[in-house]
């Protein structure tokens, strides 16, 4: 049987719900607050549940404004008389929960009223609610939480300043909750933190506070599904906010390190929230990219085994910062670096050094000196290391390493070439070296203008210059592009008899007539060296074999001697001068 709801209230409680005066409108509610009461005392529920549906649809969905304003009143009143019988009617608690949720569910839909003054009567009508419920309360939170949030950006002063009041009072009802679910709100809270509304995100902000301050709510579980959102707010343009934010931070960050020591902490997903920083280093604000630098700092320090996967994300992440504009930023990249480098995780523990050296072998290309650099340490690092790993990379290592030679900052070529010698320890990859090498200078005669020289000298003292010496002869010895055989000899032999890292070569070649090991270093260059007449004759006289030199230069024809002959007798006259070819003068007596 349907109950006509206007048969429990007088009319005139019901007209004066509805007037233009306030006050009458309050005592119309304390007057269905006492109808309520005496309704409770007796136990009829259906009366009451028809009062609420017609406080409901005739007033609060009304057309009229006063009409709702009225009816937000009244279903407080509602509230507050079941609440008072709620003591010693025992019965009465078993219906709260049905009566509650009729009545909360209109007062939260009339936050989005148009009218300014219905939005602050519902923020006062539920303020009301909230007082005299407490616990009972929290089983609407996940609603009020997502109506508080929407009308913290409220456009209203007034508006915002009564659901600052009911959120106040929210705060203090679920951080006493035994029954508060924060499984349930992780996701709600995740879902509004990349709103951009400044009052909208302190509101956030502060309740990520409050249920961090609970004792019994683990929110540290959790930072992963609000973290980028907290990151996201580092660069607002508000100061209030970019400060609150930080401070939230800060907090979680001094919990994280002072979690119980463990190799796998409880509650911590560093791997979950390392993702979330590596994107946050890339990040156009300069305190964004710091902060996040520092966790991943103190990341490396603590994760232990739980990182290990992520490690090659986190280089690609730090070495940018590397060489970042701010200093601090920079120092802290560099301590992470080379905390990482020191470490030495085995592959089977998901260490992907593959991935680790793409991206060391991208960032060679970084218009960063200092980034260049740290990524030739690493792939240095990786090929000591791991050398059996990255054994099906070593084509990808080389043509990287072969482009950075052209480098224009020598620190990096000398680097360039450390590496090069690390990978060239195997007498294959030695050969392969070379060869590319001579590859290069051919393709780019700039280079070997430029570099030639440096990368020469130096592979002479990282891998031994008579084997260095002898492999390019072997290679040139059956080069078919006779111009290039020509250019390249000439530049080996200017290197080999004016560069102090060869005095020990020279001083070999001169024992060719003496010994064998001089005699076979002679032969295995005097191959390749007859490619450049004026380069045979000049290692004839390194050798002191002054009669071959003698034959080499009868032999010369006609057509040998041009421009470019010229050009070289002129540099080997001026060479003939310096105390390499001492022995040559005493000879003459010069």
């Amino acid at each position: 049987m349907t109950i006509d709801a206007s048969t429990i209230v007088p009319p005139s409680v019901l007209r004066n719900l509805a007037d233009k005066l306030y006050e009458k409108r309050k005592n119309a509610a304390l007057e269905i607050e006492e109808i309520t009461k005496r309704l409770a005392a007796a136990g009829e529920h259906d009366k009451i549940a028809a009062l609420i549906k017609m406080l409901t649809d005739e007033f609060t969905y009304s057309s009229q404004v006063l009409h709702r304003k009225g009816g937000l009143i009244a279903l407080a009143g509602v509230t507050v008389g079941l609440t008072t019988e709620a003591g010693p009617h025992l019965d009465l608690k078993y219906y709260m929960s049905d009566h509650l949720e009729n009545i909360v569910e209109p007062v939260v839909n009339s936050f989005l009223d148009q009218e300014i003054r219905v939005r602050y009567y519902a923020c006062e009508a539920l303020y009301n609610i909230a007082k005299v419920v407490r616990g009972e309360f929290v089983v609407f939170f996940n609603r009020i939480f997502d109506a508080l949030c929407k009308l913290s950006a409220d456009s209203d002063p007034s508006v915002q300043s009564a659901a600052h009041l009911l959120d106040r009072l929210v705060k203090d009802i679920v951080t006493e909750s035994e029954t508060f679910s924060i499984e349930e709100f992780i996701p709600l809270l995740k879902e509004r933190m990349n709103v951009l509304n400044p009052y909208v995100r302190q509101f956030l902000v502060g309740w990520i506070t409050v249920l961090d301050s609970v004792p019994d709510i683990a929110m540290i579980a959790f930072l992963p599904d609000f973290l980028d959102g907290l990151f996201n707010m580092l660069s607002d343009s508000s100061l209030e906010i970019r400060q609150q934010a930080d401070s939230a931070l800060s907090e979680f960050l001094y919990e994280i390190k002072n979690s119980p020591v463990s190799p796998n902490p409880p509650n911590v997903d560093y791997g979950r929230m390392a993702d979330i920083l590596v994107r946050r280093c890339g990040s156009t604000d300069e305190f964004t990219r710091l902060t996040s630098v520092m966790w991943i700092s103190e990341f490396v320090k603590l994760a232990g085994d739980q990182l290990v996967p992520h490690y090659a994300d986190i280089v690609g992440a730090i070495l940018p910062c590397i060489s970042d504009k701010e200093e601090k930023i920079r120092e802290t990249a560099c301590e992470t670096n080379e905390e990482i480098r020191r470490l030495r995780p085995e592959p089977s523990e998901s260490f992907d050094v593959g991935k680790v050296l793409q991206i060391a072998r991208r960032e060679l290309t970084s218009s960063f000196v200092t980034t260049r650099i740290e990524a030739l340490r690493w792939i240095q690092n990786l090929v000591l290391k791991y050398r059996n790993e990255i054994v099906n990379h070593m084509d990808d290592i080389f043509s990287s390493l072969l482009n950075a030679l052209s480098d224009p900052s020598e620190e990096v070529v000398l680097l360039v070439l450390e590496v090069h010698a690390c990978v060239a320890q195997e007498n294959r990859h030695f050969t392969d070296l070379v060869a590319h090498l001579l590859h290069n200078f051919k393709s780019n005669n700039a280079l070997l203008e430029k570099k030639g020289s440096l990368v020469v000298r130096q592979l002479c003292v990282l891998l031994g210059a008579e084997r260095v010496y002898r492999e390019f002869s072997a290679i040139l010895e059956k080069e078919s592009d006779l111009g290039f055989a020509d250019t390249m000899v000439q530049a080996l032999n200017l290197i080999l008899v004016t560069s102090s890292e060869l005095a020990g070569l020279r001083a070999i070649l001169r024992q060719a007539l003496v010994n064998s090991s001089g005699k076979e270093l002679f032969l295995s260059l005097y191959r390749s060296w007859c490619h450049s007449s004026m380069a045979t004759i000049t290692l004839c006289f390194l050798a002191q074999a002054y009669d071959l030199a003698n034959c080499v230069i009868q032999s010369l024809k006609e057509d040998d001697i041009n421009i470019k002959f010229w050009v070289h007798l002129d540099k080997l006259v001026r060479l003939l001068e310096t105390p390499i070819f001492l022995s040559l003068k005493r000879m003459h007596g010069l």
